[in-house]
Parts: C-alpha cells; structure tokens; sequence
C-alpha cells in the first residue's frame, strides 16, 4: 500500500507537525510504502525525497525538516482518486493519505474538502465534522444543544471590536456574566495559541487583541478550580457496522494532567519537558472514568467525528462537576503527547494505533463510495 504523509502546513502548529508526522511514519509498517508531503509554513506543497524517510526512520528522536526543490512541487488533479497528486507530470499513486497536520488549514476542514474532491481516503475526520469541531463556540452550541456539560462562555466576533459602545457593553456584560479572572482563546486556533487568562479588565482587554490576531471570533470562558482530564477516542461514529472492529467507537483509558505552568499553555505543551505531569490513568474511581469515557463517546458522537481525536475534560475541583472542555480532531503525536500514551495504557500500541487509522480511513471512504452522487 502507498501511505502518503502530509506534515507542515501554513498554521501556528507547524513545528508540532513536523514532530507528529515523524512519529507516525515511524509507526507505518514496513511492508507499506511511505510518501511524503510537507507543506511550508506559505502553503507550497513538496514531495520529499525517499532518503528523508530513512533519516527518520533511522532516529527516533528526528523530526522532519521540508526540503523545497521547485522540481519537486506537488499538483492535484481533482477526482484522479490515486493518481491525484501530480510531480514533475507524473501520479504518486496514493492509496490513502494520513495528513499530520494541526490547527489552520491542517484539520480546518479545508485540507480534508481537498482530498474529498482528489477522491482518495484519508485519515481523520470528514471536511464538515473537521470545520465544526475547530470552532470551538459552534462545537459547544451543539454540545450543549444535546445536553451536554460545558463551561460557562461567552462568544465576541471581530465586528463587536470595530464599535466602541458595543464593545465596552459587551465586555460590562462579560464581566457581571462569568467574572474574574477568564481563559480568552480564538474560536478556531489549536495548542493555546493565542490563548492567555485574565485577572481584570485592562489584562482581558490585551488578550482580546492577542486573541483577535489569530481569528475573527474570541471565546472568553469562566476559568474554574478544575482538574484537567483527557481521553482519548477512535471510530467511525456515522457509518461503522456493528461486527467492524475497525470503525467501531471506542474510548481509551482516561488521563490526568497537571500543568506546572499557570495552564496548559503551547510552551507545557511541546517545548517544557516538565510542563506537566501526566497521570494515566487519572486519579478517579472506576465509576468516574468510565463517566468520562461514556461522556467522551457522546461528545464525539454528536459532533459526527470519525478517525480519532482528543476529547478534553475539566472536573470542578469543589463540586466534582464534570465540564466538556474541547475535542482535538489531530491530536499530537509526539513523544509527549496524550493521544497515544492513553491509547496504549488500554493495550492499543502506537504501531497497532496507527494501523487502526489508516484502516479506519479506507473502510469510511469504501463505504462512502457506496452512495449516489447523481443519475445518470
């Protein structure tokens, strides 16, 4: 089988990917055959050439680095199904694509509309579950048109900043609403970039504008005395049959993290070796866990999420109330990543994990060849 990697890309999360895609190509079996893609930080897409696969291969600790060979510029054919990506006027012959991509433009939904109309499997969700669940306020509406527990926010679009009497209102309103101090992010950025806390007005009013650099809407949540709790999930919740192995819906052993930074910011994340501590699984009863990972399936679920992603939790440390934070549709995979280190505390080992994704990714898209686009 000829697996194509695509790693880089034009978001705030570049370098994770480039560390994420080493990490799956490494785990691709052997017997496959591996191609790669990496997209600079302008958006150009280059074949890398075979050597740079080895390279990684040779040394668990690499990460992959871009190579721009203008020879080597990659085009697409729209509908060519495998022979859609096009190099110096000839196909690569791609069975199915596992793009390692993170944040803007990587699992957006923009990408995964393009390898819908190349018609080619992919890895991770569809285009439309991939644009929700990035927007973090419609991701909420829906989780809590279904019930579902999320924290106390509120939703200010770039328009609200162009009027000053609106704004001042509005964050008047914000203020008797959720109180101090607040977590301000943008709706639709990934690894809290963009994303800082607030104690009173004039720090809200400087992570609005640091938020407002990286999108057009800004989430203000109610910050809470919580637990941070993750867990991770993998299926197909739209289409699996209920005797496939492959799509069904399954979430992993719960885990706990707690940030030594003031919250679990870009820098605890990828650059701070102890920037947390993880527990796996986290620190609750049996009833609790499995409270998290029946609620982690619903999350998923609702959203119509396939593939895999992160569902992430809060527990209110004085009330034990239990919050739905975010969803991760392309969670890290790098060595200190949450995704895979709960997948194999419940027994599923990272090479076996990303065979389960690709076959995931092939069974969903033979599935939705099955449908009628028009008649003829």
């Amino acid at each position: 089988m000829n697996i194509c990697v695509i790693y880089g890309g034009r978001s705030g999360e570049h370098e994770v990917s480039l560390v994420t895609a080493a990490a799956i190509t490494r785990g691709i079996d052997k017997s496959n055959r591996v191609i790669l893609i990496g997209i600079t930080k302008n958006g150009k897409w280059y074949l890398q050439e075979d050597s740079e696969y080895e390279r990684i291969c040779k040394d668990d600790k690499a990460s992959f680095v871009i190579k721009t060979d203008e020879s080597k510029i990659v085009s697409l054919v729209p509908g060519a199904k495998k022979a859609s990506f096009v190099v110096e006027g000839k196909p690569l012959n791609v069975d199915v694509v596992f793009p390692a991509l993170h944040g803007t433009y990587g699992e957006d939904g923009t990408i995964q509309g393009l390898f819908e109309m190349a018609d080619i499997p992919y890895v991770g969700c569809s285009h439309t579950a991939s644009a929700i669940t990035m927007d973090k306020e419609k991701t909420k509406m829906i989780w809590q048109s279904v019930g579902l527990p999320v924290v106390p926010y509120v939703c200010i679009k770039r328009c609200v900043v162009l009027d000053s009497v609106v704004y001042d209102a509005v964050i008047e309103d914000t203020e008797k609403e959720l109180g101090y101090p607040m977590f301000v992010k943008p709706c639709c950025a990934g690894s809290s970039n963009g994303a800082s806390k607030a104690s009173n007005r004039k720090e809200l009013s400087f992570a609005i504008m640091e938020a407002f650099e990286w999108d057009d809407k800004v989430l203000i949540e109610k910050s809470i005395n919580a637990r941070e709790i993750e867990c991770s999930v993998t299926g197909n919740s739209v289409t699996y049959p209920a005797d496939s192995d492959i799509e069904d819906v399954v979430a992993y052993i719960p885990g706990e993290i707690i940030p030594t930074h003031t919250f679990y910011d870009f820098d605890a994340k990828y650059n701070d070796p102890d920037g947390a501590e993880f527990l796996i699984p986290a620190a609750l009863s049996e009833n609790d866990l499995e409270k998290i990972r029946k609620t982690a399936c619903a999350a998923y679920k609702v959203l119509d999420t396939t593939g895999l992603a992160r569902v992430d939790f809060f527990i209110e440390r004085n009330t034990k109330q239990v919050y739905l934070n975010e969803i991760n549709t392309m969670p890290g995979f790098t060595p200190i990543s949450m995704f895979p280190k709960l997948c194999d505390a419940a027994g599923l080992k990272f090479n076996a994990l990303i065979k389960l994704l690709i076959e995931e990714a092939i069974a969903r898209y033979e599935a939705k060849c099955k449908l009628v686009t028009n008649r003829t």
